[in-house]
Parts: C-alpha cells; structure tokens; sequence
C-alpha cells in the first residue's frame, strides 16, 4: 500500500515537471523577431522588376533567409519559382537587413520569407499582387483641371472617434491654432460633392501620413511612418475609400510627398540602419533655404552644402539619398502609393531641398513606370530662371535633368499678387510685373505645366493679400485661371477666410461647418453674409466654365505690353480665341481701343463673358471698369 502510494506521487511529480516543461517550452518566445517589412507587399508586372525589401528586427541580420513558395500541409513550403535573389545586404546596424529581389520571371501568389538561425525558424508571408491596369493607364492631373488644395486635419471632422488615438502623442484641441483639430479623411470624403459642385476637377492633399511627433504635427510634414495613415485622419482602407469615391465622381487624387525630411520620432530614425541615412553635423546645421544654391555655376560649396545637408527644422531630420538603400526605399514608397491606391498625381514638397540628383531618379523612374502620370514639384523662389531650373528638359549649363514635368509657380503667384496691389506705371510697376514674369516663359521647357496658385498652406490667405478687397480677388481668380498652366486654390478662400495674423496654424484654420456644432457652415450657406455667398457662388461659376473651357486647357498664349494700366492677353485655339482683358487702375474705367489686338482679333464681330452671361457686340471699343479682369469669348 505504501509502495503503491510512493509511485503514485512520483507519477504525479514526473507529470507536474513535464507539463510545466511543456508550458515553459511553449511560452518561450522564438528568439527570431520581425517587426516590420517595407513595402508589406509589391506586385508583378512591373517595369522595373527589381524589389528590395527592407526587413526590421532584433539582430534580424545573424539569420540565413531563403524565399519559398505557398505554405504546403505539414508545414511544407513550396519552391519560389520566378523569384531571383540578387543579394542580401547587411548594413552596420543588425536590425536591418536589405532583401533585393528580381521578380522579371515571378507570378502573382503568396510567398514567404524564410529566417533562420541555428535550429530556429520562422517564416513571414510576402504576397505578390497582379497589377489592376498598366502603368500607361494611370493618368495624371493637367492643365485642363482645377487643383483644390485641402489640409486633412482643418477641413471636416468625419469621423470624432479617431480625434484621440492611444499610443499617438497628439490629441485633438481646436482652441490651440498648434494643435490637433480633429479633421480626417472620412471628412474630406463627405464632402466632395461641394468641391466638385465648386467647379474643381482635382483635390491635392496634404501629407496624411503619420506624424507621431510630440507637438506641431497636425501639417503632416514630419512624418514618422511613410506606409501607414496616420491614425487620426483614418487608416489606408479609409484613404482607398476616399480615392474610390473621388473618382466615381470624377475628382482627381494628388498626393503630396515629402523626401527631403522626416520626423524626429521615425521608427527608423530611433534606430538607424546607417549613420548615412541621414545628413550629419557635429552640431544642429540648418539649411540656408538658398534655392539659388543648386543653380550658380559660382556657388561655394560650403553654401552647397547648407542648402542641401542642412536640416529644414530641429525636429526634421534630413535624409542623405546618396545612400542607395534609402534611394531606393523612398522611390518604392512612392510607386507604392501610386500603384496600391491608384492616385492621379504627387506634390514634392520643398522638391530642391534634397541632393538633385535623387530627385531627378525619382522622377525619372516613377514616370517610367506611369508614363501619362504627372507631378509637380514646390519650387518656391520668384525668379523664372531659378525656377525653371528644376523643370524637366530646360537647357541647363550644367546639363541637369530634374525630369521633373512642372514647377509650383511662385514667380507668377508674387508678381500676379504685386500687380494687382500696385498701382501702374506700365514700365515696372503694376500688370509691367505680371507681364514681364511671362515674357520669360521661354525659359521653361513648358510653361503650361505649371500650378498657379494666389495662396496655400505656407503664406497668408487670399482675403488678406489683397486687403479683403473683393474686385482684387475676383481679379485674381481670373487671371490664375485663364493664364497657361492650372490653377490650384485653398480651401476656404471661396467664403473669404481672412486670418491677418502670421502665424501658421492661424491661417491653417477650420472650414467652417466642417465640425459638428460650427455656428457657420460653408458646405449649406448657413451663417454666411451676403457677401460670402456672393463671392462662393462666383468661384462656383468661374471654375465651373473653366472645367469645359479647352481652349484654356489647350490653347496657345499672347500677351500684348500693357499700356494705360491695361493688360490683355489671349488663349487661343484654331476653333476658338479667348481674349482676357485686364484694367488695374484702381478707380478709373477705360475704354480700350482694339486696332493693336488685331492679328488675334481679326474676323470677330462680337464677345460673349461666360462669367455674366453678357454679350459685347461691337469690339472696336471695348469698356472695363477699374480693377477688373474681363474675360470674353469671341464670336
């Protein structure tokens, strides 16, 4: 009895060790970790069949990897037919390893990564997608749309759930101009009607990524995760679903892309895989924001240096794409966005800013794959000759090739701006500006594919440009949507959003009616005053005869040397020709005799304003108020 007891408690104890043995051995985590793989997916197809990827984790380079195939029974994987790898990359940090692939011969299916190391293994599911459409059928945003520029967290509040996000620094306070204010991406969504109702063909948006930075993050432009929606704006499927919709009511998707900064809270920034993936200094150098630099023949290089490897802010640091691994990881990032959400266009922001020569590869390889794609670069100097600088096929002396197809036209928004304010002199001042800016078009290779634009996110509203003064504005509005090139206007200004004081979260303030409870609402006319709706309801019809207007999508430009204050110029067409006339003295009306306008105006009798409905029969002589920017099809 005895003897039976004691094998009882020694079966029992041997039971006890081997389960607790079993449950040690299953709670022991695989010494093997990944915690991201960038891009988390790519397709075939393409027409750079090269893919690297950048896997993260623990000492992630101490693993053997080998690519397999589908995932067979008894935990089998099938061979990887068609997948070649060209070589694995270890870098000095071992968190990193650089996975660089040929994928000429690959099919669409499921893959894996396998890692191992000793006796441990694990495997991480890769998937190769088929392409929806070839890279020739993404078509880009151009001269003929109407660019409505909307900042995500100040425009609608879609969706007040994801004002507050846990684990993300930032919550939503709309009484501090800095902070977050709660606008997302579901927001912009609801509201496209009204963009579209406006006359608008194209939405640019800024960076929605995410910027999980400790304060001032609400712009987008110190990005800490390059593939992910930032949480209070939405996720990726709420982006797709923005996108889908856009277009279902024929609005195009512009993007706008940051390469030249990050934030300081990056995930690779905390830990970086080369000290080369970012410009270094023994102490904080700023850029010297020279965008002359890159252009002078007779730069110094340490300006050069500066403007280049000089960091934009001391929360942003600035990333060195001479090192090929980020070169490469940042244009894959790119394309990625084009080709898994279908987008129709990129804004570059600060596009000088970075070593040229990535950008020029940037451009070059993204329009390589999507060649009817566009994008448009912030170009932000007032001289022509700068600017044209970094237009795609410009005979520079240095024999540069930005590839880059148009430039964020800040020599026309200054001088347009300048022209209107000032009174003329019809030699410097005054429509002399405006004119003068254009005599210079030859100095780009196209000058039609340029934004113009009268304000946006980084310089003060339009009202208080032009002094609240509605016939400046109005003037405005006319020319930037009847000179070559497209225009792209802010949201908000169609009410007249006037924010004086220079500060940036100030100006970058909410679209009234954008959030539940707002006393005024743009969206319906509610609150508005007379003169609000007045001036909506004429953007409504400028933009929306724009939207149909081919012959200033299309048609050539001339412009006559103003005289007595007045400056006309013409689009025209074999089929048609619009004649623009503009008066800038600020009281007097005049009277514009028509004999010099006549190898353009010859064989017309009469002009009809698209934007009054009215019609001028006798051309000989034509009247214009003061301040005023006649727009006329001639008949």
């Amino acid at each position: 009895m005895k003897l039976n007891m004691k094998l009882k408690l020694l079966l029992t104890s041997i039971l006890c060790l081997l389960f607790f043995s079993l449950t040690q051995a299953q709670k022991k985590p695989n010494p093997i970790q990944i915690t991201r793989v960038e891009p988390e997916f790519w397709w075939v197809g393409m027409k750079n069949s090269n893919l690297q990827i950048l896997v993260y984790g623990d000492k992630i380079a101490e693993c053997e990897v080998t690519i397999v195939g589908k995932k067979l029974p008894k935990n089998k994987y099938d061979v990887a037919n068609g997948i070649v790898v060209n070589n694995i990359e270890k870098v000095e940090n071992p968190n990193y390893l650089f996975i660089n692939l040929s994928l000429k011969d690959a099919v669409a299916g499921s893959y894996h990564l396998q890692f191992k190391k000793g006796k441990d293994i694990i495997y991480h599911e890769y998937v190769l997608k088929s392409r929806k459409k070839s890279g020739e059928e993404h078509k880009g945003f151009s001269q003929a749309d109407a660019v409505y520029l909307v900042m995500p967290d100040r425009f609608a509040n879609g969706d007040p759930k994801n004002d507050n996000v846990k684990g993300l620094f930032q919550s939503a306070n709309r009484k501090e101009p800095s902070q977050r204010h709660g606008g997302d991406l579901l927001g912009i969504e609801k509201n496209l009607d009204y963009i579209k109702d406006l006359g608008f063909t194209a939405l640019w948006i800024n960076p929605f990524t995410e910027n999980n930075q400790p304060e001032y993050s609400y712009h987008g432009y110190a990005i800490t995760d390059y593939y992910k929606t930032d949480a209070r704006y939405g996720t990726n499927q709420d982006f797709m679903n923005l996108v889908n919709k856009a277009h279902s009511k024929s609005l195009k998707i512009i993007v706008d892309m940051v390469f030249g900064h990050c934030g300081n809270q990056h995930w690779f920034i905390k830990d970086l895989p080369e000290k080369t993936w970012i410009h270094q200094f023994p102490e904080f150098t700023r850029s010297n924001y020279r965008l002359s630099v890159p252009y002078d023949v007779n730069a110094s290089n340490f300006d050069k240096v500066k403007m280049t490897q000089g960091w934009f802010d001391t929360h942003m640091p600035d990333l060195d794409h001479r090192n090929p691994r980020l070169a490469v990881y940042a244009i894959q990032n790119a394309i990625w966005w084009v080709e898994n959400f279908d987008i129709d266009g990129i804004r570059t922001d600060t596009h000088p800013y970075p070593h040229k020569e990535f950008m020029a590869r940037m451009c070059k390889e993204v329009l390589e794959e999507y060649p009817n794609f566009n994008i448009v670069g912030e170009v932000w100097d007032r001289r022509v000759s700068i600017s044209a600088y970094w237009q795609k096929n410009v005979l520079n002396r240095d024999n540069y090739n930005s590839y880059l197809p148009g430039i964020t036209d800040f020599p026309v928004h200054f001088n347009s701006i300048e022209a209107i304010n000032e009174d003329d002199n019809d030699w410097d001042f005054g429509m002399a500006k405006l004119y003068y800016t254009l005599t210079q078009d030859g100095l780009y290779s196209d000058a039609s594919q340029n934004m113009l634009f009268l304000d946006n996110h980084d310089v003060s509203r339009m009202a208080n440009i032009f002094g609240k003064d509605i016939k400046k504005q109005k003037m405005a509005l006319n020319i930037i949507s009847t000179l070559r090139g497209y225009p792209q206007f802010y949201y908000g200004a169609e009410v007249l959003l006037d924010i004086s004081i220079e500060d940036h979260g100030k100006q970058r303030c909410d679209f009234p009616g954008g959030w539940e409870g707002d006393n005024i609402n743009a969206f319906t006319g509610k609150g508005l005053s007379a003169e609000q709706i007045d001036f909506q309801n004429y953007v409504k019809k400028l933009f929306n005869w724009r939207k149909n207007a081919t012959t200033i999508h299309k048609g050539k430009f001339m412009h006559f040397v103003p005289e007595n204050s007045v400056y006309v110029y013409f689009r025209y067409t074999p089929e048609q020709t619009v004649m623009i006339i503009n008066n800038n003295h600020k009281s007097e009306e005049r009277k514009l005799d028509t004999k010099r306008f006549a190898e353009r105006m010859e064989g017309f009798t009469k002009g009809y304003n698209p934007i009054t409905g009215e019609t001028i029969t006798d051309l000989k002589s034509i009247t214009i108020p003061a301040k005023t920017c006649l727009i006329l099809e001639l008949k």
